[in-house]
C-alpha cells in the first residue's frame, strides 16, 4: 500500500513538475517570435482571460458536473481561447479539504478532465489543453467551512 501511495505521489510530483517548465518554454518560444503584431498577442495572458472570460468554475461538493453557470463562463473562455488561437491552456483540478489524498487528486482528475471536454465540446481542439489535479493540495481559500470548501472545488484554466 506505501508503495502504491508513493509511485502515485511521484507521478504526481512528476507531472507537476513537467507542466511547471513547460510555460517557461513556451515564454521563450514567445520571445523569439517578436515579429508577431502586438495587438494580436496584448491581452493573451492569464490577466486577459481572467478579465475578458473568467479563469475558473466551481463544482458542487463530490462532483465533476458543468452547472449552466459553468458552461457560461466555458463559452465565455472558449470565445476568448479562439480569440487567441496561438494560446494553450493547462485545466487545474481542485478539491476541498475533505477525503482522502488519493480521492482528492482522482476527484481534480475528474473535474480538470470535464472543463476540458467542454471546451473541445465548443471548438477547442484538444492540443490546446491539457489537464492536472492537484486535488486538495492548493486550497484557494483556507478553511474548515462550507464558504471555504465551496471555493475550492473548482477547475481553474491558467495560460501556459
Amino acid at each position: 500500500m506505501r508503495l502504491k501511495a508513493l509511485s502515485l505521489l511521484a507521478a504526481v510530483s512528476l507531472l507537476a513538475a513537467a507542466c511547471e517548465s513547460a510555460p517557461e518554454a513556451g515564454a521563450g518560444a514567445g520571445g523569439t517570435a517578436a515579429a508577431a503584431p502586438a495587438a494580436t498577442t496584448s491581452g493573451a495572458n492569464q490577466a486577459g482571460l481572467r478579465a475578458e472570460a473568467g479563469d475558473r468554475v466551481f463544482f458542487a461538493f463530490d462532483k465533476s458536473d458543468i452547472t449552466p453557470e459553468a458552461r457560461q463562463i466555458l463559452q465565455k473562455q472558449a470565445d476568448w481561447l479562439k480569440k487567441y488561437s496561438q494560446v494553450t491552456v493547462t485545466i487545474e483540478g481542485h478539491c476541498d479539504e475533505r477525503g482522502t489524498r488519493e480521492y482528492n487528486l482522482a476527484l481534480g482528475e475528474r473535474r480538470a478532465t470535464a472543463v476540458k471536454n467542454a471546451l473541445v465540446a465548443l471548438g477547442i481542439p484538444a492540443a490546446r489543453v491539457s489537464t492536472i489535479s492537484y486535488g486538495k493540495e492548493r486550497p484557494a481559500v483556507v478553511g474548515s467551512n462550507e464558504a471555504a470548501w465551496a471555493q475550492n472545488r473548482r477547475g481553474v484554466t491558467t495560460v501556459n
